[in-house]
């Protein structure tokens, strides 16, 4: 009944009655009731846990098997906390059977990719990775892949495998010491043979030089025997598994040697065969060999076949094609590949088209040698691709024109033509509404791009835009307002229609731009639209958004589609492990301290004659205040690099917490140091000991504040179980929420995670919010977040003695005046002062007072929502 779709709700309690039987008929059947009708939520899983672990504990291995059965079938949390300290004990049992440790190394498989948090593997590397040399090929075949899963999540804990790995494949290869059961179709036991190929590919290269001999010569003898002419299917299906994980291997190891010469030809080859997934495969490898070689030019030798593959009838070899075609692009090929891709975009599948345009998109970018190349590209692919071209894109397209004078004039021309075409393009509209608004002036003497003509190709496509994107027009029509007074009635008719509109972003932008409009002067007007001043430099999104679109299967990806610039960031982490593995090897015998890792840096492509920006620098929401982009300052005196934080298109939510924040914690020792630095600081480190260092970065827009902290592991054991709780004791004057997602662990000696937080200002706030940090289930950091009221200011600079004296004068004495003196116990250094106050968010006013040693600032603070904002002064001496 189950099996035909009928649900069960009768029977659970005999299946698990049955599951204590002596008979083994009867509990067959218990286990077989249990894993067909219980799941890892059922309310009765715990009253089979104590029968499965008697069921392990029995010296019956069939019995032993069902109980492993069962486990791998349910695999919940409670099953997995309760029971995988036994399975693993049947794995490392000498008097376990082989049938047996293949279940178990199986089992705790399913329950560490499951639950990887509640087993401690750490605890279990050396007496798993000896199993390895077990004598059972089955037995070793099922812990390699065990070994697989734990190392790319604790690579240095399992270092030993690497050698053990090298071993195996000796003896299968050189020594051919192997069970002729484990022979298909003459290749031995391909399936062991790829693991420990693929498990080489997550450690740097050795430093032994016998290990490095043997791995070449491992190498050279598969090579060797893939020129053997297959049989059949089966038998060049398994001499092509080995194969093309034997070359990837040769690539991740070192990618100009000889063996990858060799490869570079067979790979040729391989993308022309007439079977689709020996066609794959190449395809694959050929783009991880672009991905790692320095010379492009044995791949560039096959640029005609590799196109036709966007052609080929199976959308997989289609998909790996064009990975193919973007790694391997480079400055010489770049307006070809671009040019075949922009083609094949117009009949590609639905399915590969927003890839397609981000890769498009980044390639333009990386590569383009002319703004108006670049542009054409752009406003092509914009054009192509319509519903399929993400906000990263215009966004992008956006900064790069802005920030480039000899690029406005030609953008806004070309994309006045595209808004001429009876085409709908919602994406081309609101590129052509911003460049329009901003640089529309610079062409309004060219025939056929006069302020009306402008504005009525924009105004044309109004009625069918969303209602975001007629928000966006409507400041653009103000800024049309400012530049071409002639158009004024044209644009106000629109502005009085839509005072009326249900939606209250389009009315409340219409009143107020019709307000500003129709002033009497118009110093407000052309106050508000000055021209926009070029944009911070920042590191595009666009590979980000690329790689979240890059799926992983159940093992991690060892190389990164995008050429030898996107694998920077994962050589640079292989040769910190290898270090780190060095490190831990000389603390172990001297007792030394550990050195600490740096943070590898990503080479991202950049915009035409603009410099490589750092990682820290973010792209931004170039419209709205969706995201609070936390800017780079070089003064800031952190030990350890904390890596960029991914800005999200839309403001993210707030975070509920998995359970209530510590009570009664104590602040750490000596956070006083950091935080007062951090108090008229942007960034800087909060807190350091021994253990941990804590960073800070945050920006403040208004009443509201987003901030990043930045948690670095300075020890060598991992943080684990780490969890993060923000509190306000005044939630209805500041409100402080977690947001994104929190690390659950933090790797040792140099790994970093990172906690994003948003605030809100809505009153006036004396208490300072606190900040804790659990880890390893009993560690509690205390901080208090560097979070003031003068936080949300925002300073005024052009303001004169007149107006400041009056202002004051306004304010009526106490409490609103107060005055304070002190006495320094040092020196007093002008320049300093001066630097605190503008920390603080005083705009300081020059010329108002004639005593050049006074300081007169002001500022104004934001309440948010309660429209309570309040003016300060400062006069100091």
């Amino acid at each position: 009944m189950y099996i035909l779709g009928w649900e069960i709700d009768f029977g659970h309690l005999e299946a698990v009655n049955l599951i204590s039987s002596q008979k083994y008929s009867e509990k067959q059947i218990g286990y077989l009731a249990v894993t067909l009708l219980f799941h890892e939520n059922s309310d009765l899983v715990r009253l089979v846990v104590n029968s499965t672990k008697k069921d392990l504990d029995d010296m019956n291995e069939i019995n032993n098997c069902l109980a492993l059965h069962a486990i791998a079938n349910i695999g919940g949390r409670e099953m997995a906390e309760s029971l995988a300290p036994d399975v693993h004990r049947l794995l490392i049992s000498p008097t376990s059977k082989s049938f047996v440790k293949k279940k178990a190394a199986l089992t705790l498989l399913r329950l560490f990719r499951k639950h990887p948090d509640v087993m401690p593997v750490t605890d279990w590397a050396d007496r798993i990775i000896s199993i390895m040399d077990d004598y059972d090929l089955g037995v070793a075949l099922s812990v390699t892949t065990l070994v697989l899963a734990f190392a790319q999540s604790y690579p240095l804990e399992y270092a030993g495998c690497y050698e053990k790995a090298v071993n195996r494949l000796k003896r299968i290869l050189v020594d051919r010491d192997y069970s002729l059961d484990y022979i298909y179709y003459k290749v031995p036991t391909p399936w062991l043979q790829v693991k420990c190929l693929r498990l080489l590919q997550y450690y740097p290269p050795p430093e032994d030089a016998k290990l490095r001999s043997d791995i070449s010569e491992l190498l050279q003898i598969i090579m060797a025997n893939s020129q053997d002419a297959p049989k059949n299917v089966q038998h060049s299906n398994a001499q092509n598994a080995v194969l093309f994980e034997a070359i990837n291997l040769a690539i991740h190891l070192d990618s100009n040697s000889t063996i990858c010469a060799q490869a570079a030809q067979l790979l040729g080859r391989f993308i022309s065969s007439k079977e689709t997934n020996v066609r794959y495969l190449g395809l694959e490898t050929m783009a991880h060999l672009a991905a790692c070689v320095d010379s492009l030019e044995p791949i560039k030798r096959h640029q005609e076949t590799i196109m036709m593959s966007l052609r080929d009838k199976d959308i997989s070899v289609r998909r790996r094609g064009l990975d193919l075609l973007y790694s391997m692009c480079d400055m010489s090929n770049a307006k070809v590949v671009v040019s075949e891709l922009l083609r094949y975009l117009q009949v590609a599948d639905y399915a590969m088209r927003e890839e397609m345009v981000l890769k498009i998109a980044i390639l333009a970018e990386k590569f383009a040698t002319a703004y108006s190349w670049y542009v054409d590209i752009i406003l092509q692919l914009i054009s192509t691709a319509g519903e399929q071209v993400g906000e990263e894109v215009w966004y992008r397209v956006v900064q790069i024109v802005t920030n480039n004078e000899e690029l406005q004039e030609y953008a806004a021309k070309t994309v006045l033509n595209y808004l001429g075409s009876p085409q709908y393009n919602e994406t081309m509209v609101k590129v052509g509404g911003y460049i329009l608004g901003e640089f529309g002036h610079l062409i309004a003497n060219y025939p056929g791009c006069s302020p009306i003509e402008q504005f009525q190709a924009i105004h044309a496509k109004f009625n069918l835009c969303s209602l975001n994107t007629r928000a966006l027009l409507l400041t653009s029509y103000v800024k049309f307002v400012n530049l071409f007074p002639e158009i004024k009635g044209q644009v106000l008719a629109v502005f009085n229609q839509y005072r009326y509109v249900l939606d209250s972003e389009l009315q409340q932008r219409a009143c107020e731009y019709l307000t500003v409009s129709t002033m009497a002067t118009d110093d407000m007007l052309q106050t508000i639209c000055e021209e926009m001043p070029p944009f911070p430099e920042r590191e595009s999104t666009l590979l980000l958004k690329l790689n979240q679109k890059i799926g992983d299967t159940e093992d991690k990806r060892v190389w990164f589609i995008g050429g030898k610039e996107a694998n920077l960031e994962r050589q640079e982490g292989l040769k910190r492990m290898a270090s780190l593995r060095m490190n831990s090897t000389e603390s172990t015998t001297s007792q030394s301290s550990p050195k600490q890792a740096t943070t590898p840096t990503v080479s991202t492509p950049t915009a035409p004659v603009q410099q490589q920006q750092p990682q820290s620098q973010l792209a931004v929401d170039l419209l709205a205040f969706d995201d609070l982009t936390l800017g780079n300052n070089t003064t800031t005196p952190t030990t350890t690099t904390p890596t960029a934080i991914t800005t999200p298109t839309s403001i993210p939510q707030p975070v509920t917490p998995s359970s209530p924040p510590p009570q009664n914690v104590p602040l750490a020792q000596g956070y006083e140091l950091g935080y007062n630095r951090s108090l008229y600081t942007s960034e800087g480190v909060l807190y350091e000991d021994t253990q941990i260092q804590v960073s800070i970065k945050s920006e403040y827009h208004g009443s509201h504040g987003r901030l990043a902290v930045y948690i670095t592991n300075k020890s060598m054991t991992s943080f684990e179980n780490v969890r993060f709780h923000a509190t306000s004791s005044t939630p209805e004057t500041l409100s402080i929420h977690l947001t994104g997602e929190s690390p659950k662990q933090i790797q040792s000696a140099g790994g970093q995670g990172c906690q994003l937080l948003q605030v809100e200002c809505h009153d006036t706030f004396t208490d300072i919010p606190s900040f804790y940090m659990e880890r390893n289930g009993a560690d509690i950091l205390h901080l208090k977040l560097p979070i003031v009221l003068t936080k949300f200011q925002e300073p005024i600079t052009t303001m004169d003695g007149a107006s400041f004296f009056k202002r004051w004068n306004q304010i009526g004495g106490a409490p609103r005046e107060n005055q304070v003196i002190i006495t320094c116990q040092v020196p007093i250094q002008l320049d300093n002062v001066r630097n605190l106050l503008q920390g603080f968010k005083f705009g300081l006013l020059i010329g108002v007072d004639p005593n050049p040693n006074n300081f007169v600032g002001a500022g104004v603070i934001d309440m948010g929502a309660s429209g309570d904002v309040s003016f300060d002064g400062e006069n100091t001496e």
